[in-house]
């Protein structure tokens, strides 16, 4: 078996998120369709990603990986005789560009060092969240990927209350509960800028994020940017660690997966290892570790 990475991206707009659901159209559904039918597969590819996306929301860094067959990449010689590997994965990316429609795209595939886990081996997930509250509304060349926000929208004080969310917490107050996961996450970085024309954009960063995580923090933000909330007001929330009904979550498009990090190779298998423990917060207020 031979493990490959890919690096991709996609325009959220038509699909149904990132994983495969039966009857709707998907973004792992696209691919690993187009993988099947590329390398004659005679099982479906099964592809694992970094960062699961919601419907509508977009990626232009997202990774993912498959395991194949040595045969199956033979697939890929044609008549010329047998390819090098990196022939074989040229061919790959070649092949799969002409089969998928233009809003998802593999720009990459490469053979995966030992111990690489695509979900597990992350050191972090880089999003970035735009919005426009340009009196007029948003451009309409980018109304698929910039909010707009129908107030003036303050940037220190959007600035000044995302500083009270960093660093590593119970974010249940924005997150959707799910079945035995857990809301403990480190929140790397939070930060606003506007942008020369005007669009304002949030870097949100952590190591990861629970289902709704980033847009409810990004809702949660905007009412403090024009002026609904207080500045303290996000903080609060985030102390209670209950699901706040304050907290509106913001439109999926515009959302987008910037980037995902990945420790040096040496170190690849010992993150998987260590990222498939789920963090509980200790009695002491510190952070334990339990099994999956």
């Amino acid at each position: 078996m031979v493990r490959l990475r890919l690096d991709l991206a996609y325009d959220g707009t038509d699909f149904s998120g990132w994983a495969r659901q039966p009857g709707r159209r998907t973004v792992q559904g696209e691919i690993e369709q187009a993988l099947g039918r590329i390398l004659r597969l005679g099982e479906p590819a099964m592809l694992t990603v970094a960062g699961r996306t919601d419907a509508g929301v977009h990626a232009r860094g997202q990774v993912a990986h498959v395991d194949v067959t040595d045969g199956s990449l033979a697939e890929l010689d044609g008549n010329r005789g047998p390819l090098s590997v990196d022939e074989r994965l040229s061919a790959l990316v070649r092949r799969l560009g002409g089969v998928m429609t233009p809003d998802v795209r593999i720009y990459r595939v490469s053979v995966a060092p030992e111990g690489f886990d695509a979900r597990f081996s992350a050191t972090f997930r880089r999003y970035a969240y735009r919005v426009s509250d340009a009196v007029g509304g948003v451009d309409p060349l980018r109304r698929h990927e910039v909010v707009w926000h129908n107030r003036p929208l303050d940037l220190d004080a959007l600035n000044a209350a995302a500083t009270r969310l960093i660093g590593e917490h119970d974010f249940a107050a924005f997150c959707k509960r799910r079945e035995g996961a857990t809301t403990i996450r480190e929140l790397q970085r939070l930060e606003w800028v506007r942008e020369p024309d005007g669009v304002l954009v949030a870097t949100v960063m952590a190591d990861a994020f629970c289902h709704s995580m980033v847009r409810a923090l990004v809702g949660s933000l905007l009412a403090v940017g024009d002026g609904r909330r207080p500045v303290e007001w996000p903080g609060e929330v985030l102390t209670r660690a209950v699901r706040d009904s304050g907290v509106h979550v913001a439109p999926a498009h515009g959302l987008c997966l910037e980037e995902v990090g990945y420790p040096p190779e040496p170190e690849l298998a010992a993150r998987a290892e260590a990222t498939r423990r789920v963090r509980m917060l200790s009695p002491l207020g510190g952070a334990a570790l339990q099994d999956e």
